[in-house]
């Protein structure tokens, strides 16, 4: 007598009638397209804080931190790579992170504690990329009118508007030849900031360099914390799984290259931003060390132009910024509101699509507006979103596919990562957290100036 078939499951994975799947990550993509999407996601004006971060580690523990997040993250990618060629091999094709957790860990409650993280992430990303792109403008207009009358929140509201119109691409995909454009951006605005620095360090204006550390043990150990978990931010991505979902398959290879190219833009750009303006500025560096370039009191320590063509830089990534973090929202709307035998720009799909990407970067935008104070959450975003997804989950995910034997390096080395992130992020979680406590009564809602 033959069996029952057997029951699938996870039937909410299926794909052929997922609008999420279908329209917002569609699988057309190159390699190459892959490269564009992560660099990015992590190749971001994040980068402008790290002269910061290098601040409360000092020379010699900066660039082991700044190294071994780098090469852990690139080591932790390449394993969720594999680990979603493995369950695709055997008929799972995952393209969301949230499933593909709750499958290899057979686990319900992973799957809401992912969608939970990522959420925050890729909200608390969207509302910053616009907050900053609202102060980028505030900037350039505050230098061609020094007694004019708009507030931080009208600037926000025009770049809301903007990515309420940008918003409206369809699929990932078609965010290709933006993130190419955005590859190009950040490298160019590094390059200024440097060349910034360099001239800067080398004036007679030249601030008094001071790289010592807090003289308090505790401060010092918070303060170190903090700077792992920005670095972890600025390294973090938390969508791969939803990248590699925009390659054609096969998909793995064109992944790995992908993140080459990524980490050859991150290395260049990384290093060089650390490097020059913690050189520069020591531990005085700003939180955005373009403002360090232009202090409150005296002169200007970079030519008016350079720092002007590098805040039109950074604002326009910050918009590619936006809509690559926004697409998981988006693929959740999709699924839900769309019908997926109707086409991508039928009627049906169309206002829907139209009404809730608008009303989704309106919320962000308003945050944006109400809370601008991104500059100490950015510490607690890292240690509590990126550490668990990128640094912690990978590892286990690959440990508990491949189950590797314990008698094997590989087995080690990912446990070991495993206990050390985790220690590193509850550590993180509470540092990030204590600064934004003792710098709460800065925050002012509504307020016209971004707390650091």
């Amino acid at each position: 007598m033959a069996e029952p078939p057997e029951r699938d499951p996870f039937p909410e994975f299926r794909l052929d009638s997922d609008a999420g799947a279908t329209f917002v990550l569609e699988s057309k993509g190159k390699w190459w397209h892959a490269g564009f999407h992560l660099t990015t996601a992590i190749v971001g004006p994040t980068i402008l804080t790290l002269p910061y971060a290098f601040r409360g580690l000092g020379w010699g523990l900066g660039f082991l931190c700044l190294t071994v997040l780098g090469c852990v993250t690139f080591y932790s990618y390449y394993l969720m790579s594999k680990v979603l060629e493995h369950c695709e091999k055997a008929g799972r094709r995952h393209i969301r992170f949230r499933e593909l957790a709750a499958d290899v860990l057979g686990s319900g409650w992973m799957f809401y504690f992912v969608i939970f993280i990522q959420t925050a992430i890729n909200t608390g990303v969207g509302i910053g990329a616009i907050l900053l792109a609202g102060e980028c403008l505030k900037i350039m207009y505050e230098n061609l009118s020094p007694n004019g009358s708009l507030k931080l929140y009208e600037f926000i509201a025009m770049v809301t508007v903007v990515m309420i119109v940008l918003s409206q691409l369809p699929s990932f995909h078609s965010l290709r030849h933006i993130n190419f454009a955005s590859l190009i951006l950040c490298l160019g605005y590094t390059f200024l900031m440097v060349g910034a620095c360099i001239n800067a360090g080398l004036s007679k204006n030249a601030p008094p360099r001071d790289y010592s550390l807090d003289h308090s043990g505790s401060s010092r150990v918070f303060s170190a914390f903090t700077s792992i978990s920005i670095i972890a931010a600025i390294f973090g991505n938390g969508i791969l799984p939803e990248i590699q979902a925009t390659l054609a398959p096969p998909a793995t290879r064109k992944m790995v290259k992908g993140l080459l190219m990524c980490y050859t833009v991150a290395f260049l750009t990384f290093y060089s931003a650390a490097v020059s303006g913690y050189w520069v500025f020591g531990n005085k560096s700003n939180s955005n060390i373009l403002k360090s370039l232009m202090p409150d009191e005296g002169p200007s320590l970079a030519p008016t132009i350079v720092l002007g063509l590098a805040v039109v830089f950074v604002l326009l990534q910050l918009l590619a910024i936006g809509l690559v973090y926004s697409q998981v929202a988006y693929e959740i709307m999709e699924k839900q509101s769309a019908d997926v035998k109707q086409g991508m720009f039928s009627k049906r799909n169309l206002i829907p699509r139209l009404i809730l990407r608008s009303l989704y970067v309106i919320f962000c935008g308003f945050m944006a507006a109400m809370l601008p104070f991104f500059g100490d959450i950015s510490g607690v975003v890292g240690a509590i979103g990126f550490i668990p997804l990128d640094f912690i989950l990978p590892m286990l995910l690959y440990n508990t596919t491949y189950k590797p034997s314990r008698s094997t390096l590989t087995y080690w080395i990912n446990l070991s990562i495993i206990i050390v992130f985790t220690g590193v992020g509850i550590m993180g979680s509470f540092s990030s957290i204590r600064k934004l406590v003792l710098d709460a009564n800065k925050f002012k809602l509504f307020s016209s100036d971004v707390v650091d």
